[in-house]
């Protein structure tokens, strides 16, 4: 019975031996899988450097938003183009819990955001270039960069260019390619669905970005319907987390959150979207490595209308907004503190 015992014994022990030879195998396999992943891709032209850290330092400080004019309408493509008087009157309601700026387009009216923006001390506008392949929108928009380069903090080609087919990665890097030819030091970006960044092609054009721009939208995702706004948001931040091994420099959400409507659509309301963005707020507070944006200023009803990348009707694209049409305050907002700002206009905190 010793005898069989001792041998019982000497065979779990070799059975062991083995199982720990073989975990410390999947081990090594493991790492060396990690080691041998791509590393993060990094923008490398260092006539850019100042400029990408200094938009760093907003991505930490500042309050971004995304905008675009209550009195911009664009039907059947046909673009009633904004005044300055509807600019100057969003800007200023605007101004008191943001003072950083996403826009979509550089003409149409445009062209005037930029004066006021600076009039009214806001700290930061990333210009949107609506469609980078037209040369006359480009010129306008490195014309604004230039003239309030303390301002403009770079530049986005397109909104969802890729996904909506209206341009391919190799147009959009010729376009970025010309834009840095023409003003290196300005940062540079494109904005797609993340899910593009994670394609051959979006992945692609990741070594000419200064900055990432991306749009995170749960509401589109099959599991929504039946998610807690805190998964909603941890969504979010799995995927800055996700694309942060893909690219190291700063990334900024600019589309994210839910619309407060239409009421016809069961669990959208305002106070749903104010409670998806504090539960946001939690999980990603602003660094300088990512930060999100409020999507967006104003509701905009001209845009169950609007062309997307998703066939069939889209009546919630009219509920975006952290105000509503007439400029009224949505839920959302109220929660924010407003920005402390000096007799000049200037954030005091």
């Amino acid at each position: 019975m010793h005898a069989s015992g001792e041998g019982r014994d000497r065979q779990l022990r070799r059975s062991r031996q083995a199982l720990l030879s073989r975990v410390a195998l999947a081990l090594l396999l493991l790492c060396g899988a990690r080691l041998l992943q791509a590393a993060p891709v990094c923008a490398a032209d260092p006539r850019a450097a100042a400029a990408v850290a200094h938009l760093r330092a907003l991505l930490a400080q500042a309050r971004f938003i995304t905008y675009e004019p209550t009195s911009l309408q664009v039907i059947e493509g046909r673009v009633q183009s904004a005044d300055a008087s509807s600019i100057r009157a969003d800007l200023e309601v605007l101004r008191r819990r943001f003072d950083a700026l996403i826009t979509y387009d550089a003409i149409h009216g445009a062209e005037q955001i930029a004066p006021i923006a600076a009039a009214l001390h806001y700290r930061a506008l990333i210009i949107g270039v609506w469609n980078p392949l037209d040369e006359r929108e480009r010129s306008q928009a490195l014309a604004t960069a230039a003239r309030y380069p303390r301002l403009v903090a770079g530049l986005s080609l397109g909104n969802e260019m890729i996904f909506t087919h209206r341009a391919d990665a190799a147009a959009l890097a010729a376009a970025l390619k010309a834009l840095r030819a023409q003003r290196p030091q300005l940062p540079l970006s494109i904005s797609e669905p993340f899910h593009i960044f994670e394609s051959a092609a979006g992945a692609a054009l990741l070594p000419q970005l200064d900055f990432l721009l991306v749009n995170v939208h749960p509401l589109f995702q099959p599991w929504f319907a039946s998610a807690t706004d805190a998964t909603a948001a941890q969504f979010v931040v799995n995927v800055a987390d996700d694309l942060a091994q893909r690219y190291c420099g700063p990334i900024l959400i600019k589309e994210s959150g839910l619309p407060s409507g239409p009421p016809e659509h069961a669990g959208l309301s305002a106070a749903r979207q104010a409670s998806f963005y504090k539960e946001l707020r939690a999980r990603l507070p602003p660094t300088s490595a990512r930060a999100f944006a409020y999507f967006s200023a104003f509701d905009a009803p001209w845009r169950t209308q609007d062309v997307t990348g998703v066939p069939g009707p889209h009546p919630e694209e009219a509920y975006w907004g952290l105000y509503d049409a007439a400029r009224r305050p949505k839920a959302a907002v109220e929660q924010l503190a407003p920005l402390e700002q000096d007799r000049a206009g200037r954030n005091t905190n």
